[in-house]
């Protein structure tokens, strides 16, 4: 008992950093998680939140747990000199013939610390069988690729053994994992997929979902012209470029200006225009911004009002972000919601 309170102790801060960086990552992934929970299920379940956050939980520990400690100092291993990888995958029969005890529960721990995510990939991503022995092993090698590398580079050694039998190990966990999630069916059947339709009557965080989704969209088709466009100039030229009777700086500023009033365009008013109201984060999150059925000068009406709300928030959200909030939170509507329809 003894031995195994010993081994666990060594986890102790590995464990601590995985709280610590928790609610950070949980921060960064909040949109991913978000839209995948909506366009999976088509609403915001309590259990399924939880379900992603303590998923979000494992994530940080499993970096923690195989790539923390980081070297420190000024010597040893990952700084001065490196560990040599183990490419023998019987290794594990010599440890355990060395360490006794120790080793077993190494060997133990390597399986069962992917047991977690093969039961997320069958239970939670609702993946079969052989994509999750495939994450499994992809994720398996990542780690110990980074072993071996000294984290991609940033350590001049490895600082940590990559081991084949780890790999091995690793895999089968995450084959565990599924199999486990697999035969709790019979106690906690899992939802049949269903065809979701879009609605009409989203509500605020949907809403917001959506939207992010969006100017991320439309963020990355503002820059990315422009800095094609940059790159070939710089490239060719050998000079930045810049429009006749304008600066550097000022092209840059117009290029922006119109890349971003074409991409908004695109993706808030003729997609949505085209596929009844949903935009492209519409569409992943089973949405139309459209409530009410409108044609002709009422349907025009209806997105020059909301172009304009949407253009004034993003100039001024600090002013009218609460604004907004407060009004939804009474009238369960967005002010453009109501234009007159039918």
């Amino acid at each position: 008992m003894g031995s195994v309170s010993s081994f666990l102790s060594s986890f102790s801060g590995s464990f601590k950093a995985a709280l610590l960086i928790w609610p950070f990552l949980s921060f960064a992934l909040t949109l991913p998680v978000l839209v995948y929970l909506y366009h999976r299920d088509g609403r915001l379940r309590l259990s399924s939140a939880v379900s992603a956050y303590l998923a979000i939980l494992y994530i940080a520990g499993l970096g923690c747990f195989t790539l923390y400690p980081l070297p420190s100092g000024d010597a040893g291993p990952g700084i001065t000199y490196g560990i040599p990888p183990q490419f023998d995958p019987l290794n594990f029969v010599h440890d355990i013939a060395k360490d006794g005890i120790k080793a077993v529960l190494q060997l133990l721990f390597n399986i069962v610390l992917f047991i977690p995510l093969g039961f997320i990939a069958k239970r939670f991503l609702r993946l079969g069988f052989g994509v999750t022995v495939l994450i499994s092993l992809g994720t398996t090698i990542l780690i110990e690729t980074a072993q071996l590398t000294g984290l991609f580079g940033i350590y001049p050694y490895a600082y940590r053994t990559f081991e084949v039998d780890d790999i091995i190990c690793n895999t089968l966990g995450g084959i565990v994992g599924w199999w486990c999630a697999y035969g709790l069916r019979r106690v906690l059947p899992e939802e049949k997929a269903i065809f979701l339709k879009t609605t009409h009557a989203p509500g605020f965080v949907r809403r917001c979902v959506a939207l992010w989704v969006d100017l991320i969209v439309i963020a990355l088709c503002t820059e990315g012209p422009w800095l094609l466009l940059a790159l070939a100039s710089e490239a060719f030229l050998d000079e930045p470029f810049t429009i006749a009777g304008l600066t550097a700086p000022q092209t840059e500023t117009l290029m922006m200006y119109v890349c971003f009033a074409l991409s908004y365009v695109v993706f808030e008013v003729v997609v949505p225009w085209r596929n009844d109201g949903s935009t492209v984060g519409g569409k992943l999150v089973h949405m139309s911004f459209e409530t009410r059925k409108r044609m002709g000068t009422q349907r025009v009406l209806f997105y020059a009002v909301r172009t304009a709300a949407l253009i004034a928030i993003l100039m001024f959200p600090l002013a009218l972000v609460p604004v907004i909030v407060i009004f939804y939170l009474i009238a369960r509507k967005m002010p453009y919601d109501y234009l007159p329809g039918q």
